[in-house]
């Protein structure tokens, strides 16, 4: 009987632990499919635009081949990308504004770049009427694609482009509160329409104009002294309470060991206040802060800043590099601060920094796309203003707010200054080959009191920021604010 007993109890022992497993390998595949649906689920909300508009992705050909490529209008209406169709059914991608908006909104041949990369997906959907849309299908015919309404204003794109004159470079036009991009030019440009037919000559090594480079969000320039807004924001890290009692006497030139860093053009400053030295943008004072900063916190400071790292940025872009390290030697150190050396930095980046000072310190997702609309102006999408985060606490903004409105009221960004309204910013004049011409950058916003406008640009070869850069600032903030601070 014992034998028996031991054998049913055995039994039921292995039969419990039989349950168990299939208890367990049930509890599994659940996990699995209710992962997989959320999963599924997560897709269909969050990456499906993403994947089906990679550029790899085959199902874009198919989308193509029934779908009439969309439009892509400018906030005010005007048309910047159309596709034309002959008798004969052959498309024509059209740009009626030629080299104007070439780099932002971009080409379709040879490749997408810009927001005909960005929206392709958009594009190449169509939201007509469903019964048009069967109709098109039987008789052979594409259904029309939506249209990509952009943030982008005609008449500033303009008006950016032509302050540039004959000038190469970069105008970038954004509102920091929202982070709409109105204008992004790049100079030199190209035709997107001849893009195909000219595709030898754009490549060319020996070309030297670089024509395809948007140099707005990928052209990597020396900083020069629109870099002293970081400089001066990580010494005011490290002396938060005592920054105000910076003093510093410039007679033209600092010396450190053998090295001798010289203001511009050797002007002597003489006594110097924190915000004198940063509004006259003396070498001499940033370079001596400079040896006096951690180093490590300074680095850290820059990659709060974006440098060296991923951007909240849509379209192609240059991530800017801060390359200095924390055994640097002291004249690495004396050129990084006054932003030389080896630091590279984009007009879009800068702007960004711009946008979060005039923001109380917290940036905006900068953006190109307001709506989606079907051919018959249905509104598909909306897309909102969203936070990246903050790039600095608000009272580190507040200070190089002020600080920047002394640039213009008492420094070197005179040219931005009017009766009309208050304007906030920096002047930079950033070498970048021996005996050439330097680069020429201003950044700002306005009004200073309640900033509505950051206009950041770099006029390649332009010499003084203030005398050259500053000016086409100024044309674009007397355009987008009247007498009453009305914005454009």
């Amino acid at each position: 009987m014992r034998p028996i007993f031991k054998r049913k109890k055995r039994e039921k022992a292995d039969r419990q632990k039989a349950d168990e497993n299939i208890l367990r390998l049930v509890y599994g595949v659940v996990f699995l499919f209710l992962w997989l649906m959320a999963y599924i689920g997560y897709f269909l909300m969050v990456q499906r635009e993403d994947v089906i508009n990679n550029a790899y992705n085959a199902r874009l050909d198919n989308f193509a081949q029934r779908v009439e490529r969309g439009s892509i209008l400018s906030r005010d209406g005007q048309v910047l990308a159309e596709t034309i169709t002959d008798e004969e059914g052959r498309e024509t991608r059209r740009y009626p504004y030629g080299p104007l908006f070439a780099h932002v909104v971009g080409y379709s041949t040879r490749g997408k770049t810009g927001l005909e990369e960005l929206a392709n997906y958009y594009l190449l959907t169509s939201h007509d009427n469903p019964l048009n849309q069967v109709f098109a299908e039987l008789s052979g015919k594409k259904s029309p694609g939506d249209r990509v309404v952009t943030t982008l204003d005609a008449e500033l794109q303009q008006l950016a482009m032509d302050s540039l004159g004959d000038y190469n470079g970069a105008v970038v036009v954004m509102e920091p509160d929202t982070g709409r991009i109105l204008a992004m030019v790049s100079k030199p440009g190209f035709d997107p329409a001849l893009v195909a037919e000219g595709w030898e000559g754009l490549v060319a090594e020996d070309g030297g104009q670089a024509q395809l480079l948007n140099r707005a969000a990928q052209g990597l320039y020396p900083p020069g002294s629109v870099f002293k807004v970081v400089t001066l924001l990580a010494y005011i890290r490290e002396h938060r309470e005592d920054y105000d009692q910076f003093r510093f006497d410039c007679s033209g030139v600092f010396e450190y060991g053998d090295y001798k860093i010289r203001c511009y053009h050797g002007n002597a400053h003489g006594s110097q206040t924190l915000g004198q030295a940063f509004a006259n943008s003396c070498n001499g004072a940033f370079a001596k802060m400079g040896i006096e900063l951690n180093l490590k916190k300074l680095a850290d400071t820059t990659e709060e800043l974006l440098f060296n790292t991923k951007q909240p940025v849509a379209i192609a872009y240059s991530q800017s590099r801060f390359a200095m390290k924390e055994d640097a030697d002291a004249w690495e150190v004396l050129q990084t601060s006054i932003g030389q050396g080896m630091t590279q930095m984009t007009p879009l980046h800068n702007a960004m920094i711009t946008a979060a000072i005039a923001n109380e310190g917290i940036l905006m997702n900068p953006y190109f796309i307001d709506r989606v609309e079907s051919r018959a102006g249905e509104t598909v999408k909306d897309f909102q203003p969203s936070a990246y985060g903050a790039l600095m606490s608000r009272e580190e903004a507040v200070i190089l707010k002020d600080m920047m409105i002394q640039v213009v009221t008492e420094g070197t960004g005179s040219a931005v200054r009017c009766e009309g309204y208050t304007a906030a910013g920096k002047t930079g004049s950033a070498q970048f080959e021996t005996g050439e011409k330097t680069h020429a950058w201003f950044t700002g916003f306005a009004p200073a009191e309640d900033p509505e406008i950051v206009v950041t640009v770099v006029v390649e070869e332009g010499g003084s920021g203030g005398q050259t850069a500053a000016p086409i600032a100024r044309s674009i903030f007397d355009a987008c604010i009247s007498e009453q601070n009305e914005v454009y």
